[in-house]
């Protein structure tokens, strides 16, 4: 993340990329206001920041980092295993390698990953990931699902994930981030 001439922070985003959505929800969340520069990741290959962990260092409030220990080290370990287990694996250089069974091999991992997270999610679930806070956990739930919904995975079987996905969708911060009210997404495509 740069610097823009006005000092504010500039966020090199892609309106649907999972990476910048997570940052743009904390950026809301801790009230930061941002420049954005549209990157095209289609093009080149585009560029990735991780900057979550780099926020909450120097704008620790409101905290996505649980004080207590065992809760902080449950937000890693269900956003190492969405961003690490999941989410990876329907990048579009996957997807393209992978061909015309992209739609198939999306939904097989989603699934195998949804399926440990719901898991995880009944023991450590309040009315978000961890507890009755939002989390860095909460920041990577959400553009999973939206994932999961583009590639038509049936949710049914994760009420957890579903019903946690609804209570953040319901939060400002998640609202003015999601992939449909960016600057650089296509008509078609808006809210």
């Amino acid at each position: 993340m740069a610097s823009s001439p006005s000092g504010k922070p500039v966020l090199y985003s892609y309106f649907r990329s999972s990476c910048s959505w997570r940052v743009r929800i904390a950026l809301a969340l801790k009230g930061i206001t941002y420049d954005q520069v549209p990157v095209n990741l289609l093009k080149d290959g585009g560029q990735q920041l991780a900057i979550i962990e780099y926020l909450e260092e120097t704008r620790p409030n409101p905290r996505l980092l649980p004080q207590d220990q065992k809760k902080r080290a449950q937000v890693r370990m269900i956003s190492d295993h969405i961003v690490s287990g999941i989410q990876p694996l329907q990048n579009l250089a996957i997807l393209q390698r992978v061909g015309e069974k992209k739609l198939e091999w999306a939904q097989h991992y989603i699934t195998n990953g949804f399926q440990a997270l719901e898991q995880i999610l009944k023991h450590t679930a309040g009315r978000y990931c961890v507890g009755d806070e939002v989390s860095m956990a909460d920041l990577c739930l959400v553009p999973q699902v939206y994932n999961a919904e583009r590639y038509k995975v049936d949710l049914a079987p994760y009420p957890t994930i579903t019903r946690i996905n609804k209570a953040l969708l319901e939060l400002e911060a998640f609202q003015v981030s999601h992939p449909t009210k960016q600057p650089d997404t296509p008509a078609e495509l808006r809210a």
